[in-house]
């Protein structure tokens, strides 16, 4: 019915197409906010997963970030997301638009990074795009030439390699909450991450692509380190979340439980790369033989001399 009534409006297909486009997006966000502004601040909930919805986000990130942002007092208004295409699909997308926020956004492709820069959002909202490909050396530097520095509202890392070691690097930015990709199929007992490589790339360092990032607990401990604590992740076993400790108290008496899930995906390749479905523990066998380093003590070792990766609770999930 809508887009019979579109097409009697105008004949462009052109146009049909960006009116329609139009619509699901204000439809979408729309929809966003009434979820928002269902869950009551001050409401106590049992983990993050309670809050969880999607509008531009992968999974339910969307829903955590804009519940974290209503409780914890950011001292400004602005993010940086990086790893996230051509922004279609990104933690911080929905922050832009609903709550009006500025952001930095980077991918290592400058065709993903031109296709964001000709959309109708980059112009009606303060946005930065910028084509990098980011490594633990250059990433203060990409920051800084972008003038964003000091106090920061997010702070969003997904590059599917290197994240520990980035994160760790990152120095010029003090970001009040922190969300960063883990690994879930390193498990959630061992602090581990894959070796630095500044050229790290997921498919080519397995055919797989499941050997790449770090575990949960190898990020729990960086986030210590920084100043950072834990406080939760999505339900599908991607996002870590970090709030800074001198703010953490804001949500303390709200969140029951830290929670960290693992996750059902079956997203692995064969060597010839197509999908092979592999799920549960079967995808820590494909990878057992690859080499990561403790970050508790520095040393390197193969996946298959490690202990149990997963614990109870993990397993009893898969």
């Amino acid at each position: 019915m809508i887009k019979q009534g579109i097409d009697q409006l105008t004949g462009s297909a052109h146009m049909q197409d960006f009116i329609l486009k139009d619509f699901y997006e204000r439809s979408m966000l729309l929809q966003g906010r009434m979820a928002a502004n269902s869950f009551l601040k001050g409401k106590q909930i049992n983990d993050l997963s309670e809050v969880e919805f999607r509008v531009f986000s992968q999974w339910g990130e969307d829903g955590i970030i804009d519940w974290l942002v209503k409780h914890v007092p950011v001292p400004t208004e602005s993010f940086i997301e990086f790893g996230v295409e051509t922004f279609r699909e990104a933690n911080c997308r929905f922050l832009l638009q609903n709550r009006n926020w500025k952001g930095l956004v980077m991918d290592g492709s400058e065709e993903y990074m031109r296709s964001l820069q000709a959309q109708q959002m980059f112009w009606m909202h303060d946005l930065t795009a910028r084509p990098a490909f980011i490594d633990k050396d250059n990433i203060n530097n990409h920051i800084e030439d972008a003038g964003f520095s000091g106090d920061l509202g997010i702070l969003s890392i997904d590059i599917d390699g290197n994240d520990y070691w980035v994160w760790d690097a990152i120095s010029c930015v003090d970001p009040a909450i922190v969300i960063c990709e883990y690994n879930p199929i390193l498990g959630d007992e061992h602090a581990i991450t894959v070796p630095y490589d500044p050229k790290f790339y997921r498919m080519d360092a397995h055919y797989c692509g499941l050997y790449f990032g770090a575990s949960i607990k190898a990020l729990s401990v960086l986030a210590e380190k920084k100043g950072y604590t834990f406080v939760g992740s999505n339900s599908n076993g991607i996002n870590a979340f970090f709030v800074r400790n001198n703010l953490v108290k804001h949500i303390e008496n709200v969140i029951k439980e830290y929670k960290s899930f693992p996750s059902r995906h079956r997203d692995s390749r064969d060597s010839e790369g197509n999908l092979s479905f592999t799920g549960g523990i079967s995808r820590f066998d494909l990878i057992s033989d690859q080499i990561v380093v403790d970050v508790k003590t520095g040393d390197e070792v193969a996946l298959s001399r490690l202990d149990q990766p997963y614990s109870e609770s993990w397993l009893k999930y898969m």
